[in-house]
């Protein structure tokens, strides 16, 4: 594997690299939890009780909140991690990529759609 170490990241892009994975540990392990289905009713119950068990921070809790999935990426989510808390607020990868490209879930289909076209 190539490092990425002195190379020019994509605007918009974050690295999930080893500070992040440290940054966004708590968080993650949280997202973890939910591959059982006690945990996600537990996190539906009591979103805060939830989050003060697994340490998570403020800024973390308030993208938890907000359902800012580009957020929670930044603070140390890991997608694949995350997709399980998405999952829990009836959001899709569809719905996640549509965030990242500032559009409309609606724009986001009819971009994929174009793309398949060509």
């Amino acid at each position: 594997m190539r490092s990425l170490k002195g190379k020019r990241p994509i605007p918009g892009t974050i690295i999930f690299d080893g500070s992040q994975a440290i940054r966004g540990y708590q968080l993650n392990k949280m997202c973890y939890s939910f591959n059982k289905a006690e945990n996600r009713d537990a996190f539906l119950k009591d979103e805060d009780g939830y989050c003060d068990k697994y340490g998570l921070n403020d800024d973390q809790r308030a993208a938890v909140k907000e359902r800012d999935v580009l957020k929670l990426l930044g603070l140390g989510g890991n997608i694949y991690y995350l997709a399980k808390l998405t999952g829990i607020f009836g959001l899709n990868m569809q719905d996640i990529g549509a965030q990242q490209a500032g559009v409309s879930l609606e724009e986001f289909k009819a971009k994929l759609l174009a793309a398949g076209e060509t």
